[in-house]
């Protein structure tokens, strides 16, 4: 058994993989005889910190049961990359898909780890060529390394920013299409999807993504649900976690138990709603 997070303060997140995946999700490890509903996402739907992430919330409010597919840190290659993964939500009766970022992608400038898709790996030569003064080993992560960019050239950092909003939105489609349109689109956040503007905001999650971005996807999922947290939820978004000595740090940048209620009470609504 692996532990994520280990000593005082921990909770145990029994990391669990099905099939031959090597995608480590959020267990306990569920038994995979349809009907289920999956739910992917990354570190919100994963439920960082939080004894009962909103999959497990919907479970009991429902009666239906949920997977929770969730990935800490995840982008939508992670999803796509792994046939096991992709399996178990196309099996699904439907699939939640949480509204992940953009920085969390393969793309013409720069190369992210398949699984742990926050991982920079390495910058193209075009990369290279538009940033030549940028050493790009000092790199790991690639949140890090777009927040340097853009501090070093603004302009010269909106070009990145559109080639990562462009390939989100191709990711995007390819994975609805490979759940057939049996899917529900789930935004979280404090607001709701911004417009498109002229400078990138990387203060704002999701990273990168935009209302123009959402309404070019939304035409192949089944569902939409944007979940606008209250000011409540976000005040108190550590209340309720469980934390170890050095994660404080982390966790106010995460959606809380408050905040995870909030989200099963609107998809709770949408599974047992008319069909």
């Amino acid at each position: 058994m692996a532990y994520e997070y280990p000593g005082d303060g921990s909770l145990d997140y029994y990391p669990c993989r099905y099939g031959t995946s090597r995608l480590l999700f959020r267990g306990p490890r569920r038994d995979l005889v349809p009907p289920y509903v999956a739910v992917l996402g990354g570190t919100e739907t994963y439920g960082k910190f939080v004894p009962e992430p909103f999959p497990t919330l919907v479970e009991a409010q429902t009666g239906v049961r949920m997977i929770n597919m969730g990935l800490v840190n995840a982008g939508v290659d992670a999803f796509l990359k792994d046939a096991d993964a992709l399996g178990i939500a196309e099996r699904a009766r439907l699939a939640v898909v949480q509204i992940m970022g953009a920085q969390n992608l393969s793309n013409r400038f720069y190369s992210v780890h398949p699984r742990r898709n926050d991982r920079f790996v390495a910058a193209t030569p075009l990369l290279r060529s538009i940033f030549r003064e940028i050493d790009f080993t000092e790199f790991h992560f690639t949140r890090h390394m777009l927040r340097q960019l853009q501090a070093r050239s603004p302009d010269r950092f909106e070009v990145v920013a559109d080639e990562l909003r462009a390939v989100w939105v191709r990711q995007m489609r390819g994975l609805l299409r490979e759940l057939h349109g049996r899917t529900v689109l789930l935004w979280i956040g404090p607001r709701p999807p911004p417009a498109p503007g002229r400078r990138a905001d990387l203060e704002r999650e999701p990273l990168l993504v935009d209302r123009d971005m959402i309404a070019a996807v939304r035409p192949l999922a089944k569902d939409y649900l944007e979940v606008v947290l209250s000011p409540e939820a976000v005040d108190r978004a550590t209340e309720g976690m469980v934390l170890g000595p050095l994660d404080m740090p982390v966790a106010n940048g995460l959606p809380g138990p408050a905040a995870h209620r909030e989200v099963a009470a609107g998809l709770s609504r949408v599974l047992t709603g008319p069909a």
